[in-house]
C-alpha cells in the first residue's frame, strides 16, 4: 500500500443506524440514556491527512456533524450506497461548494443514477438554480483502484441483503458498513489491514446487516490490530455495557471519536 508522511485521522461523524439514537418517540432505555455515547447520528466518517478532507457517506445529519467537527474544505465524498441515511445530506455541501466550486463524489454507477433522480437540481446542466451545489462525478468500479488526494482507494464489494454496497480500503484502514455478506475474493483485499470498521446493528440476527456475533466473527477472520463497530441501533444495548463484552482489540465506536492510523 502507498504511504504518506502524516498520519491519517478518522473522525466518526455518526455511528447510528438509519433512525439514529434516540429514535423519535421511543421509550426504549437506550433511547432515554443520558450517556452521550448512547446518542448516535447517522453513520459517516471523516478521513483527514495532510491538507485533505474526505467523508465517507453524507447522511441527513451532515450539517450538524460539520458544525461539531468543522473543517476548512471538503475534498470529496465517497458513497457506499444510495440509502437515505447515507446520502440525504448532499444538499448541505453548499457552503463548501460556494467556497471551492464543484465537489467530487465517488460512487457506483447505480448510486449516481439514484442521486440524479432524487437530487436532480444538483446535477442539472441547464437553468441551474443559483443556490444549488454542484458535483463532479467520479464513478467507482469494483476491481479498479482510484486515488483521492495522494492516497489510493480500493473498493470492497459487499452485499446489504441483495443490494450491492462498496466498502473502502485506504492504506491500512478499511471501512465496511451495511454489510451482510462478502465473497472470499473481496475478503482478500483486506489482507493486512490494521484498523477495520464494520457495522454491527444489534444482538438479534437481521436480514441485511451483521448482528454483533457476525461482526465479531468477521473481525476474527480478518485479524486487524484494532476493530471498531458502527451503524449501531439502540437494540445493541448501552454503549458502556456492550464495550465490556467485546474482545480486547474491538471497540464500540461513538460519535466524534477520533483515531489515528
Amino acid at each position: 500500500m502507498d504511504k504518506i508522511d502524516n498520519q491519517v485521522t478518522i473522525t466518526f461523524l455518526g455511528t447510528g443506524t438509519s433512525q439514529g439514537i434516540p429514535v423519535i418517540g421511543s421509550i426504549h432505555p437506550v433511547c432515554l440514556s443520558e450517556n452521550q455515547k448512547d446518542k448516535r447520528l447517522r453513520v459517516s466518517v471523516l478521513v483527514s491527512w495532510e491538507n485533505f478532507n474526505y467523508v465517507i457517506d453524507c447522511g441527513p445529519d451532515f450539517r450538524q456533524q460539520m458544525l461539531e467537527n468543522p473543517i476548512d474544505q471538503l475534498d470529496g465524498i465517497l458513497f457506499t450506497h444510495e440509502h437515505s441515511d447515507h446520502t440525504a445530506g448532499i444538499d448541505d455541501i453548499r457552503p463548501f461548494f460556494f467556497k471551492q466550486g464543484d465537489i467530487p463524489i465517488y460512487a457506483h454507477e447505480r448510486v449516481i443514477k439514484s442521486l440524479k433522480i432524487r437530487f436532480d437540481y444538483i446535477f442539472a446542466h441547464e437553468n441551474r438554480y443559483p443556490g444549488a451545489p454542484a458535483v463532479e462525478i467520479k464513478e467507482v468500479r469494483n476491481g479498479t483502484t482510484f486515488k483521492i488526494g495522494n492516497l489510493n482507494v480500493i473498493p470492497i464489494d459487499i452485499k446489504h441483503n441483495r443490494l450491492q454496497v462498496f466498502g473502502y480500503r485506504l492504506q491500512d484502514f478499511a471501512y465496511l458498513t451495511d454489510i451482510k455478506t462478502i465473497e472470499e475474493q473481496e475478503i482478500k483485499k483486506l489482507n493486512g489491514v490494521k484498523v477495520l470498521v464494520v457495522s454491527a446493528l444489534r444482538i438479534e440476527p437481521h436480514h441485511s446487516h451483521f448482528n454483533l456475533a457476525e461482526a465479531l466473527a468477521f473481525i476474527a477472520k480478518i485479524k486487524p490490530e484494532k476493530a471498531y463497530l458502527t451503524h449501531v441501533s439502540h437494540l445493541l444495548g448501552f454503549h458502556d455495557e456492550v464495550q465490556k463484552t467485546l474482545p480486547k482489540n474491538v471497540y464500540l465506536a461513538y460519535d466524534n471519536l477520533k483515531i489515528t492510523i
